[in-house]
């Protein structure tokens, strides 16, 4: 069995996690699942001993049963969190996800048959201009596809619920 690259321990929980960007004619592709109530982004926890590239190529397969090809590194995400709720409930989390721009196929067409935790995950086109409409993870997505980049961001987020 593949080992993920993480551990939980004292109530914390830390991943290391390789994450897509996949637009297609103006939206973003996010996953969901009927038991949280938010969008996720594609990806999944680095195994030990695999690049993180070759982790997002695997987990967009395996959400989309779709082959998509990386176009480059686009984001380091460095994501603090804590859930009242799922499978991380009462543990402080901490993450460190590589988001890479995945090359455009012109359609939004996916051979999806995936699930996460033994629960049937559906994939949602969400348009970027509206991205901010849903309860969506990363916070970050919205804003950073409505402006151009060049070269690799750095982005830290902090959605710890305090008190």
């Amino acid at each position: 069995m593949e080992l993920n690259c993480g551990f939980e321990k004292n109530g914390h929980w830390f991943r290391y996690r390789a994450a897509a960007i996949i637009v297609e004619n103006g939206c973003v592709l996010f996953a969901g699942n009927e038991l949280e109530d938010y969008y996720y982004s594609i990806g999944g926890a680095v195994h030990m001993g695999e690049t993180a590239e070759d982790a997002v190529k695997r987990e967009v397969f395996e959400e989309t049963g779709v082959s998509y090809e990386i176009d480059h590194l686009a984001v380091i995400h460095e994501n603090f969190f804590n859930e009242n709720q799922g499978t991380l409930k009462g543990l402080e989390c901490h993450e460190i996800a590589l988001y890479y721009r995945m090359k455009p196929r012109g359609t939004q067409e996916l051979n999806s048959n995936s699930y996460t935790f033994g629960v049937r995950e559906k994939m949602h086109w969400i348009p970027i201009a509206q991205l901010d409409q849903h309860k969506a993870f990363p916070t970050f997505m919205k804003d950073y596809l409505s402006r151009e980049h060049s070269g690799v961001e750095h982005i830290v987020t902090d959605e710890r619920h305090h008190g």
